[in-house]
């Protein structure tokens, strides 16, 4: 009988006794120091920046709003926690109905979700987890974008409630980093990391296999290095090119080449295997399925995916 890779999913499971659901949440106003100028302008080079628009279910948009660490003011405060409650509420009914949920994590998901002045983060957190049955938050950031003083802060919400921090390491290669556009160096990650562990918070870690000019192991080495700095979970990405995005132009023009589902097969495998024990898997895979999709075709049908990583997980005796 194959054994259970360990999943986020089990961890929390064990942890409250009963199953808990991701509220995924959208917030009007933040954006990303990669988008905005302040590192670099237009994102990663994968990154389809309109696919972040936030589906907010006929709350007000906010156009043209945008926050950064330097902000001294929110003027469209009300609106963002306007826009959290909706979004919460229509989740948690959804969640409620279609599969029995009970308890729920807030996760902060689209952009980078500590990139705003401290008071109006902290009016977030505290609004999400003032929600029944919220168990704790989830938080989507880059390592370049997160203030001490934030950090601190959900460090002491930790004591109480169950607190995540999401960093995107994608690569510890500085030269895969430049090239994807990424706007700071593999370090950088590294101590945030190391300083958020230090503060006793969870972390999670993203993965990319397949950034150009990698090979297998590459692609390893960066899995062993994120486990080695600390992680206490990790979302496995393959990456797959989009329209309007500069990896698609770099796609058009022959200069970047999509990983073949094989070696991701085999690099998944081997991250798998190579993993702490104690290090939950939140994701193994993605994809998407519409006509925004260029390449790999592979990344289409995210449930043959699923299927053919169970099988190549069953060649060691484990399943997802």
């Amino acid at each position: 009988m194959p054994r259970q890779v360990y999943t986020f999913g089990g961890y929390l499971k064990e942890k409250f006794n009963e199953k808990v659901y991701k509220a995924p949440i959208s917030i009007s106003g933040f954006t990303c120091p990669n988008i905005d100028g302040t590192v670099a302008r237009g994102g990663c080079t994968f990154c389809e920046n309109d696919s972040f628009s936030p589906s907010l279910d006929g709350v007000q948009e906010l156009k043209g709003f945008h926050l950064n660490l330097e902000s001294t003011k929110n003027p469209h405060l009300d609106k963002q926690l306007l826009q959290l409650e909706k979004q919460f509420e229509v989740i948690v009914s959804k969640s409620k109905r279609e599969y029995g949920a009970k308890k729920f994590l807030v996760y902060f998901q689209s952009f980078t979700n500590t990139y705003a002045p401290f008071d109006t983060l902290k009016t977030l957190y505290d609004k999400a987890l003032s929600f029944d049955d919220v168990v704790g938050l989830s938080i989507g950031t880059r390592s370049d974008s997160v203030t001490d003083e934030t950090l601190a802060y959900l460090a002491e919400l930790n004591k109480s409630k169950e607190i995540w921090i999401e960093f995107g390491i994608q690569s510890i290669y500085d030269e895969t980093l430049e090239r994807i556009n990424r706007g700071h160096d593999s370090n950088n990650v590294k101590q945030l990391i190391l300083k958020s562990k230090a503060l006793g918070l969870n972390v999670c870690g993203h993965l990319i296999f397949g950034l150009p000019g990698e090979n297998k192991e590459m692609m390893l080495e960066t899995a062993k290095k994120a486990y080695e700095w600390g992680i206490d979970s990790v979302k496995y990405h393959p990456l797959y090119v989009v329209k309007r995005t500069a990896l698609a132009n770099e796609y058009a023009r022959g200069e970047f080449e999509p990983i073949s589902e094989e070696l991701y097969l085999e690099v998944l495998l081997e991250s798998i295997e190579m993993k702490p024990e104690h290090v939950s898997v939140q994701r193994v895979t993605a994809g998407i399925d519409d006509d925004s999709l260029i390449a790999p075709d592979w990344c289409r049908d995210r449930n043959a995916q699923v299927r053919h990583i169970n099988q190549t997980l069953k060649t060691v005796g484990l399943k997802y």
